[in-house]
C-alpha cells in the first residue's frame, strides 16, 4: 500500500504533497545527472616548468649543413582525478601551442631564408597546435597523458610529463642554389608556446585547463663561412634561456591549438632575397 494511502490527508494536502515528493525526486534526479568531475574536485600538486641551464650546443659535422640542438624545456605535474562515473572516459595530460615564431637563416648580402607560419605571422589565429601530428590536441600519447576510464570507485593519483627542445639543420650554403659554397653568416630563432595541462572527457570534449605554462626559447649563432668546418659557427647573446613562467591564472585554449595543423605541417620556408621577390622552397604540408 503506498504510504499516502495510510495518511489520512484531505485530497487537497494530498496533491500538495505528491507535488513536493515529484519536486523532490527531480531534484534528487537532477544532481545524479550532473557530472562529477569538476575542477573543485581535482587535485594538481607539485607542477615544474623548466628550461635545462646549459648553453644551446652546435655541431658541424657536416659539410651540407650546420645542426644545433637546444636546452629542452620540461614540465611535470601530479594530479588527483576523484572517481570516474560508468560511461566516462578522462584524459590528463599536456596540450602545446605556439603563439609566436621567428626563425631567420642569413646569408651574407644575398638573403635570408625563414621558417614562417603563415597565419600566425598574419595574425589570422592567435595559436597553432604543437602536438605530435598524431595525437589531437595533445601534446604526445606516452608520458604526456594518461587515461581514466570509468567507473572507477576511488581517485586517482597520477603524473604527467614532457619535453621539448630544438635540433634542426641549416644548409651552409644558400637553399635555392646549385653551389655548395658556404654563405651562412647568421641564424636567429625566437620562438614562444603556451603549454596546458589539461583533463578533457573524451566523449563530451568537455575540458578543463588544470595549469597554464609560457615559455619562450631564443637561439642566435653567428657565422664565419671562410672558416674551416668545425670552427665557423659561435653561439653569442645570454649562454642560458629565460626559465618558464607557471601562470597563477588559466588562459583560455585558442581553437587552433587544439586540432590539424601542426607547427610543423603548418609552416613554409622562405627565401627572402636582398633584392627581388621572395620565393616559397618548402610549402606547407
Amino acid at each position: 500500500m503506498c504510504i499516502l494511502d495510510r495518511c489520512n490527508l484531505p485530497p487537497s494536502s494530498l496533491v500538495v504533497l505528491t507535488l513536493l515528493l515529484a519536486s523532490v525526486m527531480g531534484c534528487i534526479q537532477s544532481i545524479a545527472c550532473k557530472p562529477r568531475i569538476r575542477r573543485e574536485n581535482i587535485v594538481v600538486y607539485e607542477v615544474s616548468a623548466s628550461i635545462d641551464q646549459c648553453p644551446t650546443i652546435i655541431e658541424e659535422n657536416s659539410p651540407i649543413v650546420l645542426r644545433y640542438k637546444t636546452p629542452y624545456f620540461r614540465a611535470s605535474a601530479g594530479i588527483v582525478m576523484p572517481p570516474v562515473p560508468r560511461n566516462e572516459t578522462w584524459v590528463v595530460g599536456w596540450i602545446q601551442a605556439c603563439t609566436q615564431m621567428e626563425f631567420y637563416n642569413t646569408y651574407g648580402d644575398i638573403g635570408m631564408s625563414s621558417w614562417e607560419l603563415p597565419e600566425l605571422r598574419e595574425g589570422r589565429v592567435k595559436a597553432i597546435s604543437d602536438s605530435d601530428g598524431v595525437s589531437y590536441p595533445w601534446y604526445g600519447n606516452t608520458t604526456e597523458t594518461v587515461t581514466l576510464t570509468g567507473p572507477t570507485s576511488k581517485p586517482s593519483r597520477l603524473t604527467v610529463s614532457m619535453n621539448d627542445n630544438f635540433y634542426p639543420s641549416v644548409t651552409w650554403a644558400v637553399p635555392i642554389s646549385n653551389s655548395n659554397t658556404p654563405m651562412l653568416t647568421h641564424i636567429t630563432r625566437d620562438q614562444s608556446f603556451i603549454t596546458w595541462l589539461v583533463a578533457m572527457n573524451s566523449v563530451t570534449k568537455e575540458r578543463i585547463v588544470l595549469q597554464t605554462v609560457r615559455w619562450r626559447m631564443r637561439v642566435d649563432i653567428a657565422v664565419d663561412p671562410d672558416m674551416p668546418l668545425g670552427s665557423r659557427a659561435s653561439l653569442v647573446g645570454r649562454p642560458h634561456q629565460e626559465q618558464p613562467h607557471i601562470l597563477n591564472y588559466q588562459e583560455p585554449i585558442p581553437p587552433n591549438a587544439l586540432g590539424r595543423p601542426n607547427a610543423n605541417d603548418a609552416q613554409v620556408l622562405m627565401w627572402r632575397p636582398r633584392r627581388g621577390a621572395p620565393l616559397v622552397v618548402i610549402p606547407p604540408k
